[in-house]
């Protein structure tokens, strides 16, 4: 993976940064990523729905309630706080606060045990809340400093390498739980056959729990590097000043936005193929244990292969956006993505592609394999290229209030897939057929590319 540091002038206007400020933003994603990794897609998420809820069904239906509330909170309030942020002028000190927020919530998972009652099971759920209000929140200043750090046409390399290094580390954080941690309830050994560290119980799933800690520790660890080296926005307007005038320009944004062609086909786009991606991710996992049957060690090492192709997913795209341009693919990712998503809808334990298989044949796994990897390539070559296509759609001194933006087109409707996937669920007391809208949301995603403009 190589950092590209530029001494032409950034996107945002600014003298060049040095390299040390650059690998200090790189490491927030490196830091944040396994909150996503550990907790939404491959140990915690699964963990909930198969030994804390009742059954798999109700797992996957109230898990997708939660998300959905996070995901309404954040969009009603990251555009108002992005605008107060670009007023104002420093993005680290929100970083801090939503990241107090954010290890606070993702600690508590470890008081979740298995077969919960109900009062322990609310309590996981607002723990998860809080942690993805924080993470989220996080990641819209993270991503607002983007812009002055490096030249245009080198966002969509730093974007990608930086998406990489945070599946790199999640990775990391991955296969050290699988390996130490997380263990095979009957058997008591870990995925090379040892016994769990730390003492962990394999029996009340206290390896599976750890990734609460874990992931809360390792983000105060790696989220250092930003707060020391990375240079911030200077400051513009006291909090009070700042309070109204984000405000004002805020509304009058949204006001004019529907004259802004590409800016609001790109927001309304990316509204809608980012929630079916967050949706895949979520209930993925979800999906395999209950449909497929798998356990948490078969999840890992699915997430491994994900995260591997998602490293090389995220370095190609961020390659390939000056060669032959962002907008093209973003596209080419989501096509991707949708086969990969009906892939994933035909498995079943006895079937693929909808057509019967033999009892106890193995292509179910390897088809589910399969499309793990393409969602991981194509999941990070996305994310990483939608970055810069935004800075393509604004302007330096309101980079924070697009991206506030940004994050409340990916929330606005966050709360509908969950939620849809998880009155599907229950209406039709079916997992696989709880996550069909994922495959339409993909669809008319890329539509809605069609208008938006890119300058590379």
């Amino acid at each position: 993976m190589t950092v590209l540091v530029s001494d032409d002038t950034p996107a945002g206007g600014k003298p060049a940064v040095s390299r040390k400020g650059i690998l200090g933003w790189m490491f927030f994603d490196w830091a944040a990523q396994p909150f996503h990794t550990l907790i939404i897609t491959f140990i915690f998420a699964p963990y909930f729905a198969g030994q804390v809820a009742a059954n798999p069904t109700d797992g996957q239906a109230v898990w997708g309630f939660a998300a959905g509330l996070g995901g309404l909170i954040i969009a009603v309030l990251s555009p108002v706080l992005g605008a107060i942020s670009d007023a104002t002028g420093p993005r680290k000190p929100w970083i801090f606060g939503f990241s107090v927020l954010a290890v606070v919530g993702i600690f508590a998972l470890w008081y979740v045990p298995p077969a919960a009652d109900q009062a322990t099971i609310i309590f996981g759920l607002t723990a998860f809340v809080v942690a993805l209000i924080g993470f989220e929140f996080a990641a819209v200043f993270n991503n607002a400093m983007m812009p002055g750090l490096v030249s245009r046409e080198k966002l969509g390399s730093l974007s990608g390498n930086a998406w990489a290094l945070g599946y790199a580390g999640g990775l990391i954080c991955l296969i050290a739980m699988l390996l130490l941690m997380v263990a095979d309830p009957e058997a008591g050994k870990t995925l090379i056959g040892i016994t769990p560290i730390l003492g962990l119980d394999p029996a009340q799933f206290e390896g599976d729990r750890a990734s609460g800690p874990l992931t809360a520790i390792w983000y105060i660890v790696f989220i250092i590097p930003l707060f020391l080296f990375t240079p911030d926005a200077p400051r513009r307007e006291r909090i009070s000043g700042a309070l109204r005038k984000g405000l004002v320009d805020l509304w009058q944004t949204i006001r004019n936005i529907s004259k802004e062609r590409s800016l609001f086909s790109f927001l309304v786009s990316s509204m809608i193929y980012r929630d079916a991606l967050n949706g895949l991710y979520t209930f993925g996992g979800i999906y395999a244990v209950g449909v497929i049957g798998w356990t948490t060690l078969q999840l890992g090492v699915f997430g491994i292969l994900a995260s591997i192709t998602g490293i090389g997913g995220s370095i190609l795209s961020g390659w390939l956006d000056t060669r032959i341009g962002t907008k093209t693919v973003v596209v080419a990712n989501i096509l991707v993505l949708i086969f990969a998503s009906a892939l994933v809808i035909s498995i079943s334990e006895t079937q693929v592609l909808f057509l019967p298989v033999g009892e106890g044949s193995s292509l179910p796994d390897i088809a589910f394999y399969l499309a793990g990897a393409l969602i991981g390539a194509a999941g990070g070559g996305l994310q990483s290229s939608s970055r810069p296509l935004l800075v393509d759609q604004s302007t330096p001194e309101r980079v924070g209030e697009a991206f506030g933006l940004y994050a409340l087109s990916g929330r606005a409707t966050a709360f509908l897939a969950p939620w849809a996937i998880g009155v599907f669920t229950v209406a039709f007391d079916s997992q696989r057929i709880g996550i069909t809208p994922i495959l339409a949301l993909f669809v008319i995603g890329m539509l809605f590319l069609i208008p938006v403009r890119s300058r590379t």
